[in-house]
């Protein structure tokens, strides 16, 4: 048995052991979250990204955090924002209040992920009034973003192109299925599969944009989009989860450790390292990016991702070793 499936083999033996705590251990945010609701894409920020914060809440959720400090203050601070056309923007902070600054990056992930967040919602909440119409209205903006010829959404009614990673996130939304699918186009994720998948190059494509095939390679977008397909379980992976992984740590494991350097820590990464059981590239990731927590280079979701590790009783690796 070689070494990296050795390493592989017991930190999946250790994280069967150490399971998923008996008692959700509470997301702490201090510094992010203020008394209104609102929630910081860095620690002590001045900027609000609503795809961040829904994307972090989420995610604690999903690995066991027990988010309910957050989610209906967070909740009610993001409905009072939401624009006439169901679609957000993001905010930055002038002196106590916040203002919107930018437009969002992508309004169909972003609807997609609100109205994921509405339904996890406690019922006496989401059947108030204003969230079925904050729901129903980002359905039917989101809807008006099909492209019918590919089975796919668009970005927004400006940037009439797809994105694979958004298309994604729209993908963990059931009810968007639907919308997309025509007797052309029955399945979503096939559609997602058959327009993306580059099977020359065994690759994702970024974006449905011709001229994104000829960029050089950036770590983000174009290496998160290929391990991105993880992060939502999505079921066509070619070849499979196990390969596809472990092809993508062979090819980008270093570079993504070293991102925290000059970019983001990416622990969004770690997680899907976690659901695979490589506890070694998960404790590495702590190892390279711990010492940047709450700096300019970490973020919201990297600290849901940090404290989903502490509820597992998982720490950094001690040294450099086996994290190259």
């Amino acid at each position: 048995m070689g070494m990296t499936r050795l390493l592989d083999l017991l930190g999946l033996l250790a994280l069967l052991g150490m399971g998923t705590p008996v008692q959700a251990a509470a997301l702490t945010l201090p510094g992010y979250a203020d008394a209104a609701g609102a929630i910081t894409v860095q620690r002590r920020g001045s900027t609000v990204d609503p795809y961040f914060v829904l994307q972090a809440l989420l995610l604690a959720r999903q690995h066991g955090l027990d988010t309910r400090a957050y989610d209906v203050p967070w909740a009610r601070w993001l409905l009072a924002r939401q624009k006439p056309d169901a679609t957000f923007d993001r905010f930055c902070r002038t002196g106590p209040s916040w203002t919107a600054c930018k437009t969002a990056d992508a309004d169909d992930a972003l609807l997609a992920l609100w109205m994921r967040f509405i339904d996890s919602l406690p019922p006496a909440v989401r059947q108030e009034p204003a969230f079925e119409r904050s729901q129903a209205a980002a359905a039917a903006t989101l809807q008006r973003l099909v492209s019918p010829p590919t089975g796919v959404y668009l970005v927004s009614p400006v940037y009439m192109h797809g994105l694979f990673m958004d298309n994604l996130e729209v993908w963990t939304y059931k009810p968007a299925h639907a919308a997309a699918q025509n007797p052309q186009r029955p399945s979503f994720g096939a559609s997602i599969q058959q327009v993306f998948w580059d099977e020359a190059q065994q690759r994702y494509h970024v974006s449905t944009q011709p001229e994104q095939k000829n960029e050089a390679h950036r770590f983000y977008p174009d290496a998160v989009a290929q391990i991105f397909p993880h992060t939502v379980d999505f079921p066509l992976i070619p070849g499979g989860p196990h390969l596809h992984y472990r092809r993508w740590m062979h090819q980008h494991r270093a570079e993504w450790l070293r991102q925290v350097e000059t970019d983001f820590a990416w622990g969004l990464i770690a997680t899907v390292a976690l659901q695979r059981g490589d506890l070694v590239s998960v404790r590495c990731w702590q190892h390279k990016a711990l010492p940047a927590r709450h700096s300019p280079h970490w973020t919201v979701t990297d600290e849901v991702v940090q404290q989903i590790l502490q509820a597992r009783d998982i720490s950094p690796l001690p040294s450099e070793k086996n994290c190259q």
